[in-house]
């Protein structure tokens, strides 16, 4: 694993680093009016730690 860290260059890690946030923006989100959403799950807004419910 180090030889191959020790390959790619500080620049490159330091852009894959960055790009992780973004790649959650192109998962699929979950519909907000699905019957099977459990309104105890939690989920995460902007940071925030919410139940569902509490988004209602």
């Amino acid at each position: 694993m180090s030889f191959f860290i020790k390959k790619m260059s500080r620049r490159t890690i330091v852009q894959a680093l960055i790009a992780l946030p973004a790649l959650s923006l192109f998962r699929k989100l979950p519909d907000a009016d699905a019957p099977h959403a459990d309104p105890n799950e939690i989920v995460e807004v902007n940071g925030w730690i919410l139940k569902r419910s509490d988004l209602a």
